[in-house]
């Protein structure tokens, strides 16, 4: 039910929708940048990082010192670490758009299941060798969209 901000009766404002798993896929699914968050040991954290899907998986690379690279390879052997990642498409002139969040564990990719480097291409400089594969436990999103006419 479209209802005001305050809890009102309805508002005649954009409305908000609930996205199945695969329209999330589908609207995820070219790539770009998205924001990965994590707790780097003094608390939530969140950073911006060029992606790449594979299948239901997410794949970023970063950077030996990185923090999330840290948690990662500290964590015990073959374990997963908790993150999120969230991607979006927001118009704010016409009140419209999307987002998307996956969360579940991520691991450091080994040599062997790495995707070829110009599959996810990091815009900072430097060295980027280490990729990370977030395999999504739960998919959810939301559309934002105009009011009916």
């Amino acid at each position: 039910m479209n209802m005001t901000a305050s809890g009102g009766a309805p508002s005649g404002g954009p409305v908000l929708e609930e996205l199945e798993r695969a329209e999330c896929l589908a609207l995820i699914r070219p790539g770009g940048v998205g924001r990965v968050a994590f707790d780097d040991g003094e608390g939530p954290t969140v950073i911006p990082v060029n992606y790449t899907l594979d299948g239901e998986a997410v794949v970023f690379r970063t950077s030996l010192e990185g923090r999330l690279t840290h948690s990662l390879a500290t964590a015990m052997t073959g374990a997963a670490v908790r993150i999120a990642f969230e991607v979006d498409d927001i118009d704010a002139e016409r009140h419209e758009g999307w987002s998307v969040l996956l969360r579940g564990g991520g691991h450091l990719l080994p040599d062997h299941e790495r995707p070829p480097a110009a599959t996810v291409q990091p815009w900072p400089g430097g060295e980027r060798p280490v990729y990370i594969r977030l395999a999504p436990q739960e998919i959810s999103g939301r559309h934002l969209r105009p009011a009916p006419a």
